[in-house]
């Protein structure tokens, strides 16, 4: 496991140099939160890195139900069992591996791998707009129908799960990266998820965090060129924006 530290957030890479998944633990008063699960296997290095920070995990909050981000939520829960587990309302039934669609919902299947065994189930569910602690839950569908990400509000630290990528080079969610292609791979819809990296690049995050690859300071020309490249292999042609 990597651990690098950025003010009140701590990226853990597992397999930085092989498969990077990341999860994040953001410190505040009254403990940690943890952001995503990671895998099975990273369930010690989450724990270890807490104890080095030294303040517990007081909630952990999912960006989505992919299995490289709930992998370690069982084991999670039985060591923290009073730590709430966060999700949105939409892919809580992903963590039953339910991957029936809405009426009104883009008519694609639901990709990637969804988690056949978890037994945890989420205590909270979360809607666009909800705070948790000095985060902001910001609703990004597309990767699946209801990806979340996280803002906070102090540093303009943005989490974005698996809605855009900087392994390999930065991407909007589903936009194939021939160094890193399995986001794209996993992801539902792609107009749907372009639409979501629109309403993240209107937050101005002074930090890009996501879910394979490396943090990204001063993001916000990089999410410009992964939107524009997105809307061309898509629309045939980058959209017009106002000045």
């Amino acid at each position: 496991m990597r651990m690098k530290r950025e003010l009140t957030l701590a990226q853990l890479t597992f397999f930085p140099r092989l498969f990077p998944v990341n999860c994040y633990l953001i410190e505040e008063e009254d403990g940690l939160t943890l952001i995503d699960a990671a895998l099975s296997v990273s369930l010690k290095g989450i724990l270890q890195a807490a104890r080095l920070i030294g303040k517990p995990i007081v909630r952990i909050a999912l960006t989505h139900a992919h299995g490289d981000h709930v992998g370690a939520l069982d084991g999670l829960k039985r060591q923290l069992p009073d730590a709430p587990v966060l999700i949105s309302v939409r892919d809580a039934r992903l963590m039953r591996a339910d991957s029936s669609l809405d009426p009104g919902e883009p008519q694609r299947p639901i990709r990637g791998g969804l988690p056949k065994k978890l037994q945890t189930r989420p205590d909270v569910l979360l809607k666009d707009g909800d705070r948790i602690g000095s985060l902001t839950a910001v609703s990004v569908p597309g990767h699946t129908p209801g990806s979340m990400a996280f803002y906070d509000e102090r540093t303009g630290f943005l989490i974005a799960g698996d809605a855009m990528q900087t392994r390999g080079g930065i991407a909007v969610s589903g936009q194939m990266v021939p160094w890193f292609p399995f986001p794209a791979m996993a992801t539902w819809d792609k107009q749907t998820a372009l639409d979501s990296a629109r309403k993240l690049r209107e937050l101005q995050p002074s930090m890009l965090a996501v879910g394979h690859g490396d943090l990204l300071p001063n993001p916000l020309q990089a999410i410009d060129r992964a939107i524009a490249q997105a809307e061309l292999r898509l629309n045939g042609k980058p959209a017009q924006r106002s000045v």
